[in-house]
């Protein structure tokens, strides 16, 4: 296909009265690694949900490979997946039964050969006959990247993909998260409050304040045109300059 391999347009999202994300645009190339942006209760989380087809947009449309979600969702999700530290696979499964349910759920073949080869990609293999329950929130972060690298998806999206871990720990998943791209061309789309991590792995980046996009481009060009010297600098002058002008509104 030509084109975007996510494009989402005008997508909003009501709960009652309040809009928690409203009419946001914004599309993602074969390949590319782009990261959603923005303090807690920007819409980062809502609107990767509204990607995944866990919600249903009030208004707007997601299209992926060129197809509409709403129209060709089940034709569309095997070639996605998903992970988040704040979604917890069940606990009293261990992680190769639970890895085994999910692998069952996308109807794939050679179930052991793909557990044990995300056992050596992500290091579980000391853990892989233990209660996902009694795991550290580390471990369990690792054991969610390798439930959504399980279909080796051609959609990645990943939300805080280094949460709970220790710095070198979080270096080695991004590398892992490097690799998978290069070698399968897959398109990511992460949320992260980690700028440095953003830096290093994301070509677009878009910055979501009170549901809306307030800011993108490139890490590097947002840099040069706030006059920063770190993304996180450019993120916080951002947010908080967009903050005053509502309270200053109100």
């Amino acid at each position: 296909m030509s084109g975007p391999v996510l494009e989402v347009e005008a997508l909003t999202k009501r709960f009652g009265k309040v809009t928690a994300v409203d009419a946001v645009s914004f599309a993602v190339g074969r390949g590319a690694t782009a990261a959603l942006l923005g303090a807690n209760g920007a819409g980062k989380t809502t609107t990767l949900a509204m990607v995944l087809g866990l919600l249903l947009p009030s208004a707007g449309s997601v299209r992926i490979f060129g197809s509409d979600l709403a129209a060709n969702r089940y034709a569309l999700l095997p070639r996605m997946n998903f992970s988040s530290p704040y979604t917890d696979l069940p606990h009293r499964l261990t992680v190769r039964e639970n890895l085994t349910v999910y692998a069952r759920l996308y109807n794939l073949d050679g179930v052991r050969q793909r557990i044990e080869r995300m056992a050596e990609t992500l290091d579980l293999g000391d853990f892989l006959k233990r209660p996902t329950g009694k795991l550290s929130a580390g471990q369990r972060t690792r054991v969610a990247l390798a439930k959504a690298l399980l279909n080796d998806p051609e959609l990645l999206l990943l939300d805080e993909p280094s949460a709970s871990l220790d710095p070198n720990t979080a270096d080695w998943v991004r590398g892992v998260i490097e690799r998978y791209r290069a070698e399968t061309s897959a398109t990511i789309l992460l949320a992260s409050h980690n700028m440095a991590e953003v830096e290093r792995l994301c070509d677009d980046v878009f910055v979501m304040y009170a549901g809306r996009i307030v800011e993108s481009g490139t890490p590097k060009a947002m840099i040069e045109r706030h006059g920063r010297s770190t993304l996180e600098e450019v993120f916080l002058e951002i947010v908080r300059g967009t903050s005053n002008l509502g309270e200053a509104a109100q």
